[in-house]
């Protein structure tokens, strides 16, 4: 069963157990498997695959053995490296700025805020995600909590914020959490809360998450074969 992976930087398993991951290589495991408790993992879903990342380097992976499946990852018997093993932080940060930019419209974002989302220069990054802060605890935000347009504003900000984010292996996380996930489906829920929320947001994430999924897959992708 093909799946997603990721790694930290040091390219090791973790928890202990360190052994070096390498292309072709194949790691086991004894005892029953179990999903987070027992098992060599990976997702179906890239964009899962990131939800669990404790770093940024990407591996393809062949899951065999036994085998456990869970919602969004697989714990199986065997693991093996078929391809990637490179550090893409890069295109996480592309990434995200793109899912930032999906969700712009939604708030008077600073011009600096735009600036760095379109262009990436990383002169800029710092002060868009201050500018980013600058208005969101306001009184103004906090007496109109309640209203859509103000949720699905403040899901835009914490997808510029997310996109800004500047530290190694946390690119990996912030994207997935607060922008892949969070900033995005939180504007689609806060459109749904205006009318029948509950079918209209069940439809919403699924095509967020749909679309987030093709995007990511085709950046990594595209990197995989430059290498």
């Amino acid at each position: 069963m093909k799946a997603w992976y990721f790694s930290g930087t040091d390219k090791r398993l973790r928890y202990g157990d360190d052994r070096k991951i390498v292309i072709g290589r194949k790691h086991s495991v004894k005892g029953k498997i179990e999903i987070c408790g027992n098992g060599l993992h990976g997702s179906l879903s890239i964009l899962d695959a990131l939800q669990y990342a404790p770093g940024s380097v990407v591996w393809q992976v062949e899951l065999s053995g036994n085998i456990e499946k869970g919602s969004d990852k697989i714990a199986a018997r065997h693991r093996k490296y078929v391809g990637g093993g490179i550090d893409i932080s890069e295109t996480l940060r592309e990434f995200a700025r793109w899912a930032a930019l999906q969700v712009l419209p939604l708030w008077e974002a600073p011009e600096v805020v735009k600036e760095y989302l379109k262009t990436g220069n990383e002169e800029l990054r710092s002060a868009a995600w201050l500018a980013s802060w600058s208005t969101e605890w306001s009184a103004a935000w906090s007496a109109a909590w309640s209203a859509a347009e103000s949720a699905a504003e403040s899901a835009a900000r914490s997808a510029a914020r997310s996109a800004a984010w500047s530290t190694e292996w946390s690119a990996a996380w912030s994207t997935a959490e607060s922008t892949a996930r969070s900033a995005a489906w939180s504007a689609a829920r806060s459109a749904a809360w205006s009318t029948e929320w509950s079918a209209a947001w069940s439809t919403a994430e699924s095509t967020a998450e749909s679309e987030q999924e093709k995007k990511l897959l085709e950046m990594v992708t595209k990197r995989l074969e430059e290498i």
